[in-house]
């Protein structure tokens, strides 16, 4: 097979895999963000502490992330099928990409918030923040450089299960692997979409360690910690008080 053979199925093959990966990616930080914060909050000396809600979604996830990918997408065709009216396709593979990577991204999740500082959930709390005060000011904001790592982590994860779907139909890069690689003995097809999957995975990993260690620089926020936000604006009333104080 000549290079203007090749050409255009990879270039099809490419487009297929980001888009499944691309919108897999947004249904799984959809689902998995507030999901890791949940199995924080609800965890032994959370916000919202509550044991057994805690072991049954901690269980939960367990069990979805100990299924193999390809046992998922079989167990899922009905599931599949009546959202996207198929089980072939890059539209029906998002499906059970999505849900495959909503219990391993709240793992990702979890683990990157309990890196916490609890003195600024603290400071927030003793300041009167509520729990979702304490989600939006201090949680996530504090997490973002380790939840954008989490993020590309899932996505070169993604990119991985994808090329699986591509084995029973879905298209993308793992379908030109087998199905011209393997089945049609066309060897240098195969190592050429080996290297595009290698590169394409090297960029996405480039691009999320630079975002996360230029968040990281920044203190993981576009300004002032959050509780220092806080105290600023408590700072004059406090200075006011002291002023009545005096003259009294």
């Amino acid at each position: 097979m000549t290079w203007s053979e090749m050409q255009p199925l990879l270039e099809q093959a490419c487009g297929d895999t980001l888009y499944m990966v691309g919108w897999s990616t947004l249904v799984a930080v959809a689902g998995g963000l507030p999901l890791g914060v949940l199995l924080v909050l609800t965890d032994r000396g959370g916000l919202l502490q509550n044991v057994v809600a805690n072991k049954v979604i901690g269980q939960a996830v367990n069990i979805a992330r100990s299924m193999p990918f390809i046992i998922l997408m079989v167990a899922l065709m009905g599931f599949t099928r009546s959202i996207t009216g198929t089980t072939i396709g890059r539209e029906a593979a998002i499906v059970p990409l999505a849900v495959g990577a909503i219990p391993f991204f709240a793992r990702l999740v979890e683990t990157a918030v309990r890196e916490v500082d609890g003195g600024l959930v603290e400071a927030v709390q003793a300041m009167g923040g509520n729990t979702w005060t304490v989600v939006r000011k201090v949680l996530v904001p504090e997490s973002l450089p380790s939840l954008i790592s989490s993020t590309t982590t899932t996505i070169v994860a993604l990119i991985g299960y994808s090329a699986m779907a591509g084995t029973v139909g879905a298209g993308g890069l793992g379908d030109i692997a087998v199905r011209y690689g393997y089945q049609r003995f066309e060897t240098d097809l195969m190592w050429i979409t080996v290297a595009v999957l290698a590169v394409v995975i090297a960029l996405i990993q480039f691009a999320g360690d630079s975002v996360a260690r230029a968040l990281h620089r920044r203190g993981g926020r576009s300004g002032p910690a959050p509780a220092l936000r806080l105290l600023k604006a408590k700072e004059p009333a406090a200075a006011d008080a002291a002023d009545v104080g005096k003259a009294a």
